[in-house]
């Protein structure tokens, strides 16, 4: 017998979003390190805001919806918003019951530029990485670093001379503008979008955009990222931060650090040997000499370096190809710095239960 086409509904219901969510769903585990991290800042949660006035939305659903917009490749809040009214297993995580009403996204931006003021982002970071069951899948001793461009949120138009000079815009907001023949350099001109972002090239015959500079600092044990930066792009942007992120390091053993050609400097290498950390970076040793001699590559641990170093690059390919970071939404360097911190704690969190699930399969087996 056909079933009708009834259009049903009821006056209560009885479910809840996380009746609704497979037991095996993969972001269950991933939703388990959240809460376990945002429960170790709710301190901090707690310094972000006045003891009176009205309440705003939780900071820790804040985050988990920023989370899932970075998990999912949302490209913007507006669709994020859109989601969290239907999605509900969107919902489940974030922790909003099925009848509440999604915030209108003017207020999930304002109450987001709250967090986007202070450390939250580095400081979840942190809190994931140094919960006690994830401690086991780090090293603390051998790591890589490396850098990658994230274009910026400004056009060529808005790069123009600071001293106000040069042919004017053509009418209208976003007007046409010749630039055929004008030599433009960061220390002339800045943009008037984004007075951070830096015009920059990768190499030598590759085109230059407006951009900043991410650095990550990668244990090599799983690939797991310990630490996170945005500066502005320079020619010495990535081993100023490498320098930066050594530095936050704690403890006093003995480190390695794996690096690619960029980083063969002879200052490089010595500020790297001052801090007790042994540069194992690529030797450059073309039409120059390398700052890395046979003390050094002679060693097993050399190779071994250079080869978890490659690894780095999965971290840039999953923020920029499925985080949607290769262009940052955001202006200014200390705003696209907490969205990749952020962003890079995403990836983490992405990872993080498939090791364990490993390690205690290999646990068990080494108890039978």
């Amino acid at each position: 017998m056909r079933g009708e086409d009834r259009q049903t509904s009821q006056l209560f219901s009885y479910l809840s979003p996380d009746t609704l969510v497979p037991a095996t769903h993969p972001l269950r585990p991933i939703r388990q390190h959240v809460n376990k991290a945002l429960d170790a800042l709710s301190p901090a949660f707690g310094l972000l805001y006045a003891d009176g006035g009205r309440p705003s939305i939780a900071p820790e659903k804040l985050l988990r919806s920023l989370l899932l917009q970075a998990f999912f490749s949302i490209r913007s809040e507006r669709q994020l918003m859109e989601q969290l009214t239907y999605n509900m297993m969107f919902r489940w995580f974030v922790g909003l019951s099925m009848d509440v009403t999604v915030w209108d996204v003017t207020v999930f931006t304002k109450n987001r530029d709250r967090l986007l003021a202070g450390e939250i982002a580095r400081e979840f970071l942190l809190a994931v990485i140094n919960a006690p069951e994830v401690k086991p899948l780090l090293s603390g001793e051998h790591f890589s670093v490396d850098g990658t461009l994230i274009e910026a949120w400004a056009s060529m138009k808005s790069f123009r001379p600071r001293d106000g000079s040069g042919e004017p815009p053509g009418p209208g907001r976003n007007g046409e503008r010749n630039f055929h023949g004008e030599r433009r350099r960061n220390d002339t001109h800045a943009s008037n979008t984004d007075p951070d972002a830096r015009l920059f090239r990768k190499s030598s015959g590759a085109s230059s955009s407006l951009c900043h500079m991410g650095h990550v600092l990668m244990d090599n044990r799983q690939g797991l990222v310990v630490d996170a930066l945005v500066t502005h792009a320079t020619g010495t942007a990535e081993r100023d931060a490498a320098i930066i992120m050594l530095n936050d390091l704690t403890g006093s053993h003995h480190r390695t650090l794996g690096a690619d050609k960029a980083y063969d400097t002879q200052d490089f290498v010595r500020r790297c040997r001052e801090r007790g950390v042994t540069p194992h970076v690529a030797r450059n040793d073309r039409g120059r000499r390398s700052a890395i001699d046979a003390r050094t590559t002679r060693h097993t641990g050399y190779d071994l370096s250079l080869r978890a170093r490659k690894r780095i690059e999965e971290v840039f390919g999953w923020v920029k190809a499925s985080a949607g970071l290769r262009k940052t939404r955001h202006r200014g360097t200390a705003r696209v710095d907490w969205m990749f911190t952020l962003t890079v704690a995403a990836y983490n969190l992405v990872r993080i239960p498939k090791f364990l699930t490993v390690r205690q399969t290999q646990i068990g087996r080494a108890h039978v």
